[in-house]
């Protein structure tokens, strides 16, 4: 029985295929009529589930070249075991998520992102794919191509991800410092202040009274003084009582890009995976108004959080992306692994976000409504129909997949 990283799922899926060829993949897809691509097994809900044939592209050959100013990898690479390479070659990629360990093309289709006011998503980056679609045929798609936009975050409904095409920069090293004590009336008097900082900006709180942590990831910017909090003395953990040597180095000290902008250290698994998590992404123009709705809810957040961070994503033109459009800040709630409560708890945040177009983060945990996502997501149906031309038959879908895009 295969389940997911933090635990909470057992897929239902009958088998997982492991093809150690693209020409094996597009056998096995032509030959089956349910299939799902599974990548690390980070996401939290149903994303990768099916009734039938799940398959992963970890096993297939390995690929790094570099073309310019981009790089090609295996989908199924984890980003945490491409980038020293990068990194050694002169390159670097603009920004990476909280954990290392995830998967390129797992990131990519469910809208995964770092932090930083100018920094897009993890999917920004992206500059070609190519997939195996329905039928078994290889299709390469680039920026620029028609549909490219709606083809990227895709959550997995298009085809099976072989290759990943990235936009690269010239090598930057990250300093790293953790302030501690920052009130609310400060974030409230100076949110776009502290956001814009660093180069990528995280805030660490449990939604109560107490003051928050904030986590800078600066490339030039000078060190500020962060009104009302101080700098903390030693590495810190985002949960508190936690030992700071799982997280990557702090107190300015500088190094490669690779090894500051995630949170945990490539060579420790961040945690035991017991937890579950949820993030919502609202236009920056709500922030303050949706982080005060989460706080009214504090008495019934507290009992079920571990830590909850906010951060900034800057707006694209993808279309399933949480960020489509719009400047966003990111809500993210991760969670006790107490799945009873956190299912029941849900439709409250929703009902507490909705009112500030909130979007559901594709492979968190959340409870909505179809007209919701609908509202939230405006090229939705759009989207809907490049699934349907795609993939007449719905081998790729499950019934997470067509509960959010409305299909029967």
């Amino acid at each position: 029985m295969t389940r997911n990283w933090a635990g909470n799922i057992a897929y239902d899926a009958l088998m997982l295929l492991k093809p150690s060829s693209v020409e094996e993949l597009q056998e096995i897809v032509s030959m089956t009529p349910r299939i799902r691509p599974l990548g690390s097994r980070h996401s939290f809900n149903r994303i990768a589930d099916t009734d039938a044939v799940q398959v992963t592209v970890e096993k297939l050959p390995e690929v790094f070249e570099i073309d310019g100013s981009t790089v090609t990898v295996g989908a199924g690479v984890r980003y945490g075991e491409m980038v020293g390479r990068l990194h050694d070659a002169g390159w670097a990629l603009h920004n990476l998520a909280s954990l290392p360990h995830i998967s390129i093309a797992g990131a990519v289709a469910t809208g995964t992102h770092g932090s930083g006011d100018g920094n897009g998503s993890l999917a920004t980056a992206v500059a070609g794919l190519q997939m195996v679609t329905a039928g078994g045929e290889l299709l390469e798609i680039r920026r620029g191509d028609p549909d490219f936009d709606g083809m990227v975050v895709s959550l997995g409904l298009l085809g099976v991800v072989t290759h990943v095409t990235l936009d690269i920069e010239p090598t930057y090293e990250v300093s790293q410092h953790v302030f501690e004590n920052l009130s609310w009336s400060a974030i409230h008097e100076h949110f776009d202040e502290i956001t814009s900082s660093a180069y990528s900006v995280s805030l660490f709180t449990d939604w109560g009274d107490g003051a928050s942590t904030v986590w800078l990831k600066s490339r030039n910017e000078a060190l500020p003084e962060l009104y009302d909090a101080v700098p903390a003395t030693a590495n810190v953990h985002p949960l508190p009582g936690l030992s700071g040597e799982f997280t990557t180095l702090q107190l300015g000290q500088p190094g490669p890009w690779w090894d500051r902008l995630p949170h945990f250290r490539l060579e420790f698994t961040p945690s035991n995976g017991e937890e579950l998590q949820t993030e919502y992404l609202v236009p920056r123009t709500h922030a303050l108004e949706a982080i005060d709705a989460v706080r009214a809810l504090a008495a019934q957040v507290q009992p079920l959080l571990l830590v909850s961070e906010i951060r900034t994503i800057a707006a694209d033109n993808l279309w399933l992306s949480p960020s489509h459009d719009v400047d966003c800040v990111a809500l993210h709630f991760t969670w006790r692994q107490d799945i009873p409560g956190v299912t029941a708890f849900l439709p409250t945040l929703d009902d507490a976000l909705a009112p500030f177009a909130a979007r559901p983060h594709w492979g968190k945990l959340f409870e909505t409504t179809p007209d919701r996502l609908m509202a939230a997501y405006p090229k939705l149906d759009q989207f809907r129909e490049l699934a349907e031309q795609f993939d007449p038959t719905g081998m790729f879908a499950n019934d997470l997949t067509k509960k959010w895009l409305g299909q029967s």
